[in-house]
């Protein structure tokens, strides 16, 4: 135990210099969505901080977190590059009473810091504990591949569609996006209830339940699709209709044929 609190505390310590790094930089670039690539880049940190305190043999799930953390950074990061500041830090930033960039800082960045703490937690049990029996170790690696293949091939499909002109203004109804309005973020929590499970040998992983559970919930009711389908509401014709015939999180046929 007294391990394992070390370790939350060094991987703290590493969250919160690598976000004071990201601050200054956006300071100085005056735009906020650096942060966005930290998220995934912050966990593969944990991760690597986590198997090199440890010293164990469970390399696997750091692995699979850092492979996770590090394609969802180079993503967002390719996809930020040359556009306009993301509107809800600028939104947020008008807002503000005071300093905007502080008050930035304690909404956005300190709050994001403490959710991958706490979201990373079966990721820094899991090297304190036993490695996982072999079938559970198959499950929880076939549940994160799959949640890997939704995300990575979602929003490949969804750049793909983008980058096409004669798309523009237009509702991307077709691969992934058929079966699912958000492939991606069903893939992102596919990933961390894979990540659970490769933690789940021992009851110290058991009871960090709650953080594939945080992870789900902020993806599909809290910061993840609510607002993307407010925001496809206002500036997409076409999306309620695309909305009543595709689920809305897990992937689901369609409910009638959908012409793409």
């Amino acid at each position: 135990m007294a391990s394992f609190l070390l370790n939350l505390a060094v991987s703290a310590v590493a969250v919160v210099v690598l976000l004071a790094l990201v601050f200054a930089i956006s300071v100085r670039r005056d735009r906020h969505d650096l942060i966005d690539v930290f998220w995934g880049l912050g966990f593969a940190v944990v991760a690597a901080v986590s198997l090199l305190m440890a010293d164990s043999s469970q390399v696997l799930i750091a692995v699979l977190t850092m492979v996770w953390g590090v394609r969802l950074a180079v993503h967002i990061g390719i996809r930020n590059h040359g556009k306009p500041e993301d509107p809800r830090y600028v939104a947020i930033r008008k807002r503000a009473k005071g300093n905007p960039n502080l008050h930035l800082a304690k909404v956005v960045y300190l709050t994001q810091g403490a959710i991958l703490l706490f979201v990373s937690l079966p990721v820094q049990a899991a090297q304190y504990i036993p490695p996982p029996p072999t079938w559970l170790l198959i499950i929880g690696v076939v549940i994160w591949l799959v949640g890997f293949v939704f995300e990575t091939v979602g929003d490949w499909q969804l750049t793909r569609f983008k980058a096409d002109p004669a798309n523009k203004g237009l509702v991307m109804t077709g691969g992934l996006w058929r079966y699912t309005r958000h492939p991606n973020y069903f893939g992102d929590a596919a990933v961390w209830w894979g990540l659970y499970l490769l933690a789940c040998s021992h009851w110290a992983g058991i009871i960090t339940v709650l953080s594939p559970v945080v992870m789900t919930w902020l993806l599909a009711n809290g910061s993840g699709k609510p607002l993307t389908e407010r925001h496809m509401k206002k500036s997409r014709p076409g999306y309620a209709e695309y909305v009543e015939r595709t689920s809305g999180f897990f992937p689901l046929p369609p409910k009638k044929p959908v012409k793409n």
